[in-house]
């Protein structure tokens, strides 16, 4: 609140502006007590509080990635029958570890399918498969059931292991996002395959890569 007061008429055409330079911080405030200043005959006094927000104050989401050439995070989760199946199982050999958003959802169903109807292929090129969702074993058991998938399923309650791989959701954030994964035998990563919307198509792909290991 500016009080004013009057001692004579005579006032300049502009009033001096004050310039504050802004810290490159993503948010900060000014604040400053009751002060006053006069200036010909002009009595002013203000109480001032700023706080100037910047764009990059806005919450984002920021997790680990695995990138190709590198190790991923160990893990050690439950399959569908509720044992617990690490990682470093499959050092050895190639595997094709790929995280879908749910059982039975039409996009992740077609995409197991498409890894089942492959599988000896897979055999052949010495790679396992394993699947990898927020689902718990007997959602599991029950998909794969239904869906005669010869592969492991993984049980990644709370998404543990999904975040530790930086894993990216689906374009809208609303679901878990869909990303299939390539280790060579020694635990590399060798090919990233992001499939939010082709489940199917990556198969090709996976298994050329598969062969020139």
């Amino acid at each position: 609140m500016a009080s004013l007061t009057f001692q004579n008429l005579s006032l300049p055409s502009s009033l001096p502006i004050q310039t504050i330079k802004t810290p490159s911080s993503s948010s900060f405030s000014i604040l400053s007590k009751s002060s006053q200043s006069q200036f010909y005959g002009l009595t002013l006094s203000y109480s001032s509080s700023l706080s100037i927000p910047s764009s990059t104050s806005l919450k984002t989401s920021i997790s680990a990635k695995v990138n190709k050439g590198q190790v991923p995070p160990a893990f050690t989760l439950k399959d569908q029958d509720g044992k617990n199946v690490s990682l470093s199982k499959f050092k050895g050999k190639p595997v094709v570890v790929y995280f879908y958003p749910a059982d039975e959802t039409p996009g992740c169903t077609k995409q197991a399918c498409a890894f089942r109807d492959s599988y000896e292929k897979f055999k052949k090129a010495g790679a396992q498969v394993v699947g990898i969702s927020g689902d718990d074993p007997s959602s599991h058991k029950e998909f794969a059931k239904k869906y005669r998938l010869p592969f492991t399923l993984l049980s990644d309650e709370g998404n543990k292991v999904r975040k530790d791989w930086g894993v990216p959701a689906d374009l809208f954030g609303a679901l878990p996002g869909r990303q299939t994964y390539v280790l060579d035998k020694n635990g590399v990563v060798q090919l990233i395959y992001n499939n939010q919307f082709q489940p199917e198509k990556h198969i090709d792909e996976t298994l050329k890569l598969l062969q020139s290991l």
